[in-house]
């Protein structure tokens, strides 16, 4: 993973690199071999994180399709 320091900024560089590893799964893999998971919690975590990602494929094919309406842009408020 590579991130470039523009104008000496590494304050900027830091919160690039933190939200490559957070997309990334770098955060959530850690935690998940920071202690021992059973392997009957593992087989839970998988399911449920299986059913997340076909939930998640069905709800973006029926939005192409239009027969859910398309998910709402978040407008950014002036301060």
């Amino acid at each position: 993973m590579q991130v470039l320091v523009r104008d000496n900024n590494v304050d900027q560089a830091l919160r690039v690199l933190k939200k490559k590893m957070q997309r990334e799964g770098v955060f959530r893999e850690m935690k998940a071999r920071s202690a021992y998971e059973k392997p009957s919690e593992k087989r839970v975590r998988e399911k449920a994180e299986a059913i997340r990602r076909q939930r998640k494929l069905t709800r973006k094919k029926l939005q192409r399709e239009g027969l859910l309406p398309m998910p709402k842009k978040a407008v950014p408020t002036a301060r």
